[in-house]
């Protein structure tokens, strides 16, 4: 019993000396993370999807029937490439001839009619001034006693007639005069008619949808009947796209914009044209329509397809960056460097003594990753804290460098900004 107690004590005795000695044991140093400081460009984008759609008219140019009829000749077809004046439909122009030829004929009545008009106003006019000489002629005599005055009662009466039938003469000639102008407007109109019956394309570009077959009859009311839909040019095309308000201050028009489609393995690039203030709220989210004008090579953009967009709102190239976790950097009081804290964003670097030192940083054009440093010419090649080691870093072998921290993009390979297309 004695031996066992000695051992027991001896055992408390060790343990208690071990305590002793953790208890004395000098702090262990911080193991930090670290970003290299280097040379790289800078792109700032806000990303966003569109629709391709045709210059001008979102759905495209609709070419409608003015007219009524039967459509008896189709000139263009799906994909039909068509220019400005050229005719691709036929109406069927019997009932419109024959309407406009009975307009024409009623315009030569009407003319002929002023000829009528006229002769009678001359003749008017002649009636009068005889008139005016017997009335004259009257007078005298009667002034002298040479003549009775119920002649003179008489010619004033035929000067009178004569006055009223040259004023009525003027008022028929104008009322013939009205009728030619009224059937030159029927006229027109019957000719704006039969000129209606051949249809033709008002701009260059290729024929996206056919509504009637040959032989329909289209019968227009209030409105022009749709009969084909044609896309301007589709040389150079449009990107419809929606832009949350938060971001629609930083887009300006000229912006770079580069684009993918998910019909082709490349990319595409264009400019902001414009932005539209015509608002839109969708579950409380306010939106804003802008348009992207983009040269279309052979044409292999078709509208509505749906476009990945890059807009560009800010570069800076070959300039000294740093990841932007470094300026998230929030350093332990106890690691930090004595001294008095400068104001402003900052960087971390650790001194020749082990404790962390700050650098004020000038801050440029950043990205979601990474943030151009304008004062940091004298930074280049080296190494900011980002973060401490902890147990979850360290399990992935790397306790040095952040090895969540996004790479550094290669200079001159991408001068787009959108994303590359999936292989």
């Amino acid at each position: 019993m004695n031996s066992r107690f000695v051992v027991s004590a001896l055992f408390l005795l060790a343990v208690a000396g071990c305590g002793d000695v953790d208890l004395k044991r000098k702090p262990k140093t911080p193991e930090y993370r670290f970003a290299p400081i280097q040379r790289s460009d800078v792109v700032r984008t806000v990303e966003a999807t569109g629709t391709i759609t045709p210059r001008k008219a979102k759905n495209g140019i609709p070419v409608g029937a003015q007219v009524n009829g039967k459509i008896i000749k189709l000139f263009v077809d799906y994909n039909s490439v068509v220019t400005n004046g050229q005719v691709v439909a036929l109406i069927d122009p019997q009932v419109y001839e024959a309407n406009y030829k009975s307009a024409v004929a009623q315009l030569h009545v009407n003319r002929a009619n002023v000829e009528v008009r006229e002769a009678a106003l001359k003749s008017c006019e002649a009636e009068l001034v005889l008139a005016e000489k017997v009335h004259k002629r009257k007078a005298a005599l009667v002034e002298k006693s040479m003549a009775p005055v119920a002649e003179l009662d008489n010619a004033v009466e035929a000067l009178l007639k004569a006055k009223a039938s040259l004023e009525s003469a003027k008022a028929s000639l104008k009322s013939a005069k009205a009728s030619v102008q009224q059937s030159e407007a029927a006229a027109d109109q019957a000719k704006a008619n039969l000129d209606y019956c051949t249809i033709v394309s008002p701009v260059n570009g290729i024929v996206i949808d056919r509504k009637v077959e040959e032989g329909e009859t289209v019968v227009s009311s209030m409105n022009a009947v749709p009969v084909l839909t044609i896309a301007e040019d589709l040389k150079s095309i449009w990107v419809e796209a929606t832009i949350p308000e938060a971001d629609v201050g930083n887009i300006k028009v000229g912006q770079r914009v580069t684009f993918t489609a998910d019909a082709y393995r490349r990319r595409f690039t264009g400019s902001v044209k414009q932005i539209r203030r015509a608002a839109t709220t969708t579950n409380n989210v306010v939106t804003y329509p802008i348009i992207i004008e983009a040269e279309n090579p052979g044409e292999i953009l078709f509208p509505g397809m749906t476009a990945t967009l890059s807009i560009e709102t800010a570069r800076a190239d070959d300039v000294v960056v740093v990841s932007a976790a470094a300026l998230r950097f929030r350093p332990k009081e106890e690691d930090r460097a004595s001294g008095e804290l400068p104001r402003g964003r900052k960087i971390w670097f650790v001194g020749p003594d082990g404790k962390l030192t700050p650098f004020v940083v000038e801050e440029g054009v950043s990205d979601t990753a990474f943030t151009e440093i304008r004062n940091g010419k004298d930074l280049e090649g080296k190494m900011a804290v980002v973060g401490y080691v902890t147990a979850a870093t360290r399990a992935h072998g790397d306790k040095t460098v952040n090895p969540f921290s996004p790479k550094y993009p290669q200079r001159n390979k991408n001068k787009g900004t959108a994303p590359e297309p999936k292989k």
